[in-house]
């Protein structure tokens, strides 16, 4: 038997303006929610003005759960859609 841990595979986009990438990345993690995390932060200048814009990606990293299979191929059989298999070991 072995047990397999899983996470939903969950992305979204939030769109900040600040003064600079300190602030960017500042803002970024205000807009960002318990147990998501930021994966890329992008920055952009316009020609004529010194505030950066971003459309930030985070993802969630919560939500951890486990399934269950006698074998390897059971286990991700069992991996529901829109779940990651992230490790798998012996019960």
């Amino acid at each position: 038997m072995l047990i397999g841990l899983i996470r939903p595979v969950e992305t979204r986009t939030v769109s900040v303006e600040g003064e600079g990438i300190e602030e960017v990345a500042q803002l970024v993690a205000e807009q960002t929610p318990e147990g998501w995390l930021p994966t890329v932060i992008p920055v952009e200048m316009s020609k004529h003005e010194t505030t950066l814009r971003s459309v930030a990606t985070i993802a969630r990293r919560d939500g951890l759960e486990e399934v269950e299979g006698a074998d390897y191929t059971a286990v991700v059989a069992a991996v529901p859609e829109g779940y990651q298999l992230l490790s798998v070991r012996p019960a």
